[in-house]
């Protein structure tokens, strides 16, 4: 499908500032107009001159010198308010465009997070909104310059003498043909290509940069270097073979630009041998001498105008494929849940792109106030699940029911105020401690936040830092390890008090001493509330009410821990297991402190 060009594209950016893009263009082309009125009067005064020297009075070199002057200053004042006019509209479109893409993050599903990379959704965004601010602020002015520069400065040259101005445009038109075909489809497959290249050599140099102490660690340094590498030959031999794609045709085309008057040399000669007037020659060519460098200047401005058109419309599709994907769809408004109970009833879901289901077919039901564990092998689909029961991802088939409503007619606002989570990969803020511990609790009191961090075992966390709760993290060095930041994140699930709880291996980071500790803070935080927790220490959901063992995506075991062993079954071989794992661990302990 044929798209729009880059200008109408842009438009919708400009909120209540639409008139910016049409008034620069405006005065760009009054300017331009401007700026080509004194090559004509320079013209005028060299053929009076030429006419008869004699009698030509100084006082209309005077007059020719004002209306020059009046006119190259109108035009630079008219330009000046047409940049400013650009650049009030890329700071509108900039702004726009961020603004636009920040409310579309916001209507996708938790899960596109957890698909896209964050470095890439900020470099989409943030590159692109600024790729469009300097083509808008640069360039815009030049569009509308450009074109009726050269309409203005064509119809002179067939009105002042139709044969040069015919002349004339065989090297335009040949220096036009040839930039055209610089400009086609195969430049801009190459542009695009090269665009990607480049964004591969960014990014694969920010994951080297990160990953240089593990890297260090392992004496991985080779191997890891190989895909940097790569990616730098790869934008290598694009960009090569983008500047040798222009060689030939741009120095040809260069050299017919500057030889265009040269052209008009065997005309002048048949002139003159004929029966011309030769002052009259003289003074056309003077002012074809003049003209014709400034047409091929604008030319050349022409061109830089399509390359920095093409480059914003590729930073446009990056922006647009980035958040390519469909918005979660809420209710604005939902009665209240009549309880806080959470079911599954014949739940399949396959992750975008995927070929297999990574649940199928599961249900089950946690009723209010219940504690249930999932369990199960790695990629069996547990952390699935308890997404799903957040509505990261829509599902394809079945229901997932909340207080006795399907999950997706209730709304955003009524759904994230009764669920609680606390992931394995937390995320805190660039905010202070205080911050993210009441993110979302505008009216907590210090005694909560208190309460919660002792709960949490985060007390020596905020203890050992200068400024405390103040603590802004990402600042000054402060930086806290995975399971500092999962006790943080805990404090503030602890904080929220939500009727449901969703733990998905909440003390996956936390060191043995701490564990027994995290998992009092876990049984307080889950009390008298509807929990689902994931597990990976089977050793704390003994007092769970309920296990679900987890296997490829469906529920093969369920009961309680005492039932379950005696089933003996597959969560007995996986007891069995751990305790075997557990018994192993303390042996090598032993031996290490005998030693």
């Amino acid at each position: 499908m044929k798209k729009d060009n880059v200008l109408k594209r842009l438009f919708p950016y400009m909120g209540k500032r639409k008139y910016l893009i049409p008034l620069s263009l405006l005065l760009g082309a009054i300017s331009s107009i401007l700026s080509a009125i004194p090559f004509v009067l320079i013209w005028l005064l060299v053929r009076d001159i030429l006419k008869d020297p004699n009698s030509f009075k100084f006082y209309y070199v005077k007059d020719y010198i004002i209306w020059i002057g009046i006119c190259a200053v109108l035009s630079i004042l008219v330009y000046f308010i047409a940049v400013m006019a650009a650049h009030l509209a890329a700071f509108r479109v900039e702004v726009g465009m961020q603004k636009k893409a920040m409310e579309n993050l916001l209507n996708k599903p938790l899960g596109f997070f957890d698909s896209v990379e964050s470095g890439k959704l900020r470099k989409a965004i943030n590159e692109g909104a600024s790729t469009t601010h300097q083509f808008l602020a640069h360039q815009l002015v030049d569009l509308s310059g450009t074109t009726f520069s050269l309409l203005f400065i064509f119809i002179s040259m067939f009105v002042i003498d139709w044969r040069m101005g015919l002349v004339s445009m065989i090297p335009l038109i040949l220096s036009m043909i040839l930039m055209m075909s610089m400009m086609g489809d195969l430049s801009g497959e190459y542009m695009t290509a090269y665009t990607q290249a480049m964004d591969e050599m960014s990014n694969e140099a920010i994951e080297y940069v990160r990953g240089i102490p593990v890297v260090k660690t392992f004496g991985g340094s080779v191997f890891s270097f190989k895909k940097f590498y790569n990616s730098i030959i790869k934008y290598q031999e694009f960009a090569i073979k983008y500047t040798l794609m222009w060689k030939n045709k741009y120095s040809l085309c260069i050299i017919i630009l500057n030889a265009a008057t040269v052209f008009l040399v065997p005309l002048i000669i048949l002139q003159s041998l004929g029966n011309g007037d030769i002052k009259v020659i003289l003074s056309n060519y003077i002012f074809y001498l003049i003209i014709l460098p400034n047409f091929i200047m604008i030319i050349m401005r022409s061109a830089m105008f399509n390359k920095s058109s093409q480059v914003a419309e590729l930073a446009l599709d990056r922006i647009e494929s980035t958040l390519d994907f469909d918005d979660m769809i809420f209710p604005e408004n939902s009665k209240d849940l009549e309880d806080y109970s959470v079911e599954f009833k014949n739940v399949s879901f396959a992750y975008p792109g995927a070929e297999s289901n990574a649940i199928d077919g599961i249900s089950f039901k946690i009723s209010q106030g219940e504690r249930v564990a999932l369990v199960g092998a790695s990629g069996s689909g547990k952390t699935t699940i308890a997404r799903l029961a957040t509505r990261f991802w829509d599902i394809e088939s079945g229901e997932i029911m909340i207080g006795g409503q399907n999950i997706k007619d209730i709304s955003k606002e009524n759904l994230m105020k009764n669920i609680s989570f606390v992931f394995q990969n937390t995320k805190l803020f660039s905010k202070s401690l205080r911050e993210n511990i009441s993110m979302g609790n505008k009216n907590i009191k210090d005694r909560d936040i208190e309460r919660a961090i002792d709960l949490s075992m985060s007390r020596e966390i905020i203890d050992d830092l200068d400024k405390g709760l103040d603590t802004v993290i990402g600042t000054e060095g402060r930086y806290l390890s995975g399971g500092e930041q999962q006790r943080i994140s805990l404090a503030r699930a602890i904080v929220k008090d939500a009727p449901i709880v969703i733990l998905d291996e909440a003390t996956a980071y936390a060191d043995p001493e701490n564990e027994s500790k995290l998992h009092d803070a876990l049984r307080e935080l889950s009390k008298d509330k509807t929990t689902l927790m994931i597990v990976h220490r089977l050793s704390s959901v003994k007092d769970v009410d309920r296990i679900i063992v987890i296997s490829d995506g469906k529920i093969i075991e369920e009961g309680s821990h005492e039932e379950l062993i005696n089933h003996d079954g597959a969560y007995a071989d996986m007891f069995r297991e751990y305790e075997s794992s557990i018994s192993w661990q303390l042996k090598a302990e032993n031996a290490n402190g005998g030693e």
